[in-house]
């Protein structure tokens, strides 16, 4: 009572000064730990196995004194009063003494618990070190024992750090076996371990998840707008192309030219009614509209294409031109600086 007021005044008064900052609790399961440490569950059993051995003897000393109790039981009526007192006084030592022995080996202070003592102690050594280090890393204000006398009545798994502190003893085991490179490799998983066991690093992390989250439905909400929109125009413009296309046709798709057929040939009244104007829709307006606005494009996309080589025919002539004036000055350049020779007769006619 005196040790479950002490842990719980202790938990008070560590309460109120982490206040601030909030409260950091773990706990370990030493019994799941110990089954988990390799030289442990090995000496354990051989400790098992004496422990059976032991059983076995005081069995056959139990059935060695039942077997004296009954032959007293069977010849009491034949034996004087100081034999039968000798016997009791025999069976009565061996009780004791079976006792004594039970006590030697299952006692508080017997053979069982003092070896299971001495083999545990050096493990819980380890693990008192090994929790105080995580509870300087990981900023831990309590760490309980859920198999000690303390009654846990819940603990969240998340809390549990048993499996972290059997894997500090496991390479502590075998840390004369790793190599530097391991060894520091081993640092950095626990260093990140640790990270991650933070409560602000938890609360960043989170809010990454959630933005990524929240980036990526963005994402997918805009494709799908797009793919809609994509969708919706093609449509608009596989509709056109029809209304174009039966336009061109004189008016009438074809399913409309073969219905006119019918009724033309079946009811020549309708021959008058169909020449008659009707009124146009909106829809119908607007493809005429669409129509006249394509039209206009294409004509002002045609004349822009014949302006356009007509310019680039202008400039070719323009180019040949220049070329062709550019070499008559040449040859008229080259005729005038060449020499007129004299002929016999122009000197005989000076003479």
């Amino acid at each position: 009572m005196k040790k479950i007021f002490l842990v719980l005044f202790t938990i008070f008064v560590t309460l109120t000064a982490t206040a601030q900052r909030g409260l950091k609790i773990a706990y370990i399961d030493m019994e799941y730990i110990l089954d988990k440490v390799p030289d442990y569950a090995e000496a354990k059993n051989q400790l098992e196995q004496k422990a059976q051995k032991w059983k076995q003897e005081i069995e056959v000393k139990r059935n060695e004194i039942n077997k004296l109790k009954e032959s007293l039981k069977a010849e009491k009526a034949l034996l004087t009063k100081e034999l039968i007192e000798e016997r009791e006084e025999e069976i009565a030592f061996q009780e004791k003494e079976l006792l004594d022995y039970q006590l030697k080996r299952f006692g508080p202070t017997g053979d069982l618990i003092s070896q299971k003592s001495v083999l545990v102690k050096p493990i819980q050594d380890q693990v008192f070190t090994i929790i105080q280090d995580l509870a300087e890393a990981r900023n831990y204000d309590f760490v309980f024992d859920r198999s000690s006398d303390l009654t846990m009545l819940f603990a969240a798994k998340r809390h549990d750090i048993s499996d972290r502190v059997v894997a500090l003893l496991t390479r502590a085991a075998k840390q004369s076996q790793l190599s530097s490179k391991e060894l520091k490799r081993l640092e950095e998983k626990d260093a990140q371990e640790d990270l991650e066991s933070d409560p602000a690093y938890q609360e960043r992390q989170k809010k990454l998840e959630d933005r990524k989250t929240e980036r990526q439905r963005a994402i997918d909400e805009r494709k799908a707008a797009q793919e809609a929109k994509r969708k919706e125009y093609q449509e608009r413009r596989e509709q056109l192309l029809k209304e174009r296309e039966a336009k061109r046709n004189g008016g009438k798709t074809p399913d409309t030219e073969d219905k006119g057929n019918v009724d033309s040939t079946d009811d020549p009244a309708s021959t008058d009614e169909e020449e008659t104007p009707q009124p146009k829709s909106n829809a119908a307006q607007n493809t005429e509209k669409q129509d006249a606005a394509q039209a206009a494009r294409e004509a002002r996309e045609k004349v822009l294409e014949e302006r356009k080589r007509a310019a680039e025919e202008r400039r070719a002539k323009i180019i040949a031109d220049r070329e062709a004036a550019k070499k008559a000055r040449e040859e008229e350049k080259n005729k005038n600086s060449t020499p007129t020779p004299t002929t016999d007769t122009e000197t005989t006619d000076e003479e």
